[in-house]
């Protein structure tokens, strides 16, 4: 099998990072057959800008992409907790459809759905519901930072792509009513109960196994949303990742470490100035490749490790033709971890051949998903 081919770039400018991080390997792409593409951000918090997608991050996207393709693109987001556009307009999206003619602003929370199946925290089949744009695309591509993650170590463009593609009803609101959700203070469900009852909790107590076993009985019976209900405790939830990936991967990953967070992400951790940037046309490539550069190895990752195991892409150094301008160790820089990072290291199931066979068989992948 021929090495995955990942470009690694460092330099002293975002946008000119991640066009040369295209040139050499965005053209793996057969982009005259394309006729969906569909650009993720991350907005996981649509008031944090740290933990989101920067908007020159995207403009460098379709700077290096109109030349190669001349249809329509989707930029799709289905923000957690908060509308999707309060997030368009507090991150300066709002004017990318007039600046690219034929570009199109998405809120993937208030898409036609399309039912997939995940597992419960009791490994029994659970019906979610994900954006049909994102399954009917033939070519999606995940655009965001690297950033730990308070429940699987890291978040990159895997994680990115999955839920944000999940239905969250809790983050709704119409298009009209935007001037008033840029600037109302109205705390979420999920802003009460996650900020006052487990974010502003001592480390020490968050590492707690019955914190997070309180934690994860809360988001698992949501009833409004299905990013939630992806929550069904650390095994679960990687293994829940894996079933999600053959479906909904990215085509095209790219990792903006212009600037990272470290020790509370997703959205409360600090700024790690990194100044790189990461692409692949093999989505496991180019996540396992930065979660190694943050000092998280491919056996710490359950969801990671998972796809490594099944065959979906390359997850370690030696399976990967690594190109750019500056080599792997020159660029490594650990990442402080979670506060849960000892408890978010037990992932492992029991029988997990058996219940990666069962992942597999959940979710049938159209013939045609490829890139």
């Amino acid at each position: 099998m021929a090495a995955s081919k990942v470009a690694l770039i460092q330099g002293d400018d975002r946008y000119r990072n991640i066009i040369r991080a295209l040139d050499l390997v965005g053209d793996e792409i057969d982009w005259a057959n394309k006729e969906r593409v569909l650009v993720k951000p991350n907005f996981v918090s649509t008031r944090e800008p740290l933990s989101a997608t920067h908007v020159e991050a995207v403009r460098a996207l379709l700077d290096w992409l109109r030349p190669r393709y001349e249809g329509p693109i989707i930029i799709g987001e289905g923000a957690a907790s908060r509308n999707t556009w309060e997030g368009f307009a507090n991150y300066g999206y709002l004017t990318l459809p007039d600046e690219y003619p034929g570009v199109e602003l998405c809120d993937l929370n208030a898409d036609e759905q399309v039912a997939v199946r995940i597992f419960d925290r009791r490994l029994r089949p659970l019906t979610v519901r994900v954006a049909r744009t994102v399954v009917e695309s033939d070519c999606r591509i995940a655009i965001g930072p690297p950033k730990t993650h308070d429940t699987v170590i890291v978040t990159l463009s895997l994680k990115n792509m999955i839920m944000g593609s999940l239905i969250s009803r809790l983050a709704l609101r119409p298009p009209e009513l935007l001037s008033a959700a840029t600037s109302s203070d109205a705390p979420s469900p999920f802003t009460l109960a996650g900020r006052g009852l487990y974010a502003n909790l001592p480390d020490w107590v968050k590492s707690l196994p019955p914190v997070e076993w309180a934690k994860t009985i809360y988001l698992s019976n949501s009833r409004g949303s299905d990013k939630q209900r992806m929550h069904q405790g650390i095994p679960v939830i990687n293994l829940n990742l894996f079933a999600l990936a053959p479906l909904l991967h990215p085509h095209l990953s790219i990792i903006d470490g212009w600037e990272g967070m470290e020790g509370e992400g997703p959205t409360q951790g600090d700024a790690v100035p990194w100044r790189i940037a990461v692409a692949s046309t093999d989505f496991l490539a180019a996540d396992a490749l930065t979660a190694e550069l943050m000092g998280f190895p491919l056996e710490e990752v359950g969801y990671l490790h998972y796809c490594h195991q099944a065959g979906l892409g390359a997850g370690r150094l030696e399976e990967m033709e690594i190109v750019g301008n500056v080599k792997p160790e020159a660029v490594r820089r650990p990442f402080r971890p979670p506060p849960t990072y000892r408890l978010q290291k037990r992932w492992q199931l029991p029988d997990a051949e058996r219940w990666l066979q069962e992942a597999l068989s959940l979710n049938p992948v159209p013939e045609d998903d490829h890139a």
